[in-house]
């Protein structure tokens, strides 16, 4: 016989899958918001190739073919970027609207709250990363790593939606405002062209260095960048999955004490 603790999570294992099929239908609807997150990194890919393409004889750039090889890693966190904050902006709507509210008086477990709207949104990560990928080497990239590395480009665009959409509804818990979170994206967009997406850190000078050595983001894409120009590796795999699973296991941990905060409080 299945005992309650079993039961207990088999329904909020349901009601959690119920929730991410809402919030993929809810972005499936709004095409719109989902398609500067392609079309953008794109077309930045495609000015860059054009305009960067001597720098690959540069002394100590990375040895690839194609500047799109190099670019890969950051035109997907790019692209994730855009909707990373989906998950906190739907929860702060939900929010304003009451829904939440009936959510929290009906039967449905805390956490499925939370993890059916991050579970969406990375959902739609993994799916633009596809995308990217599959528009990159028909134009001719080359990840060197194969079908694995794929793989880790893939799960590395998902934690890092969760990283980021945990932030968000942390966010949406203390102000419950979606302008507030929504404001957020600009910070991320920034903190993206200050680490080493498109350039080596290797090739710069000044504060600008230390500041993309010393960025998150560059720790997760030059360990992905190597897959994709140097090969397969175990210990970059790891590194790139490593610090994004971390840090999305504190960013949902930090979501949920919100929850109960906003729980006990009268």
């Amino acid at each position: 016989m299945t005992g309650p603790g079993v039961s207990g999570v088999l329904t909020a294992g349901s009601q959690t899958w119920e929730l991410t099929r809402r919030s993929v239908v809810g972005e499936r609807r709004q095409l719109l918001s989902v398609m500067p997150g392609l079309v953008f990194p794109l077309l930045l890919a495609a000015v860059y190739t054009k305009q960067f393409s001597r720098v690959l004889d540069m002394p100590g750039f990375p040895e690839v073919d194609s500047f799109l090889d190099f670019i890969l890693p950051a035109c997907i966190v790019q692209a994730v970027s855009f909707g990373a904050t989906a998950a906190g902006s739907e929860l702060a709507l939900d929010m304003e609207n009451g829904f939440l509210d009936r959510l929290l008086a009906s039967p449905v477990a805390r956490w499925p709250i939370l993890l059916g709207r991050l579970a969406g949104a990375a959902v739609v990560a993994s799916a633009k990363t596809i995308v990217i990928l599959a528009l990159f080497l028909v134009f001719g990239a080359r990840v060197a790593g194969g079908p694995a590395a794929m793989l880790v480009l893939v799960a590395v665009a998902a934690l890092l939606v969760l990283v980021i959409g945990g932030l968000a509804q942390v966010m949406a818990f203390r102000t419950g405002s979606q302008e507030a979170v929504g404001a957020t994206f600009p910070l991320i967009f920034v903190s993206i062209f200050m680490s080493s997406a498109f350039f080596p850190t290797n090739l710069m000078s000044g504060w600008f260095k230390v500041v993309a050595e010393n960025n998150p983001l560059s720790w997760i894409i030059n360990p992905v960048r190597r897959l994709v120009i140097n090969g397969w590796s175990s210990a970059d795999a790891l590194q790139a999955l490593g610090l994004p699973a971390a840090l999305a296991a504190v960013t949902i941990s930090a979501g949920v004490m919100a929850l109960n905060r906003r729980l006990a409080t009268p």
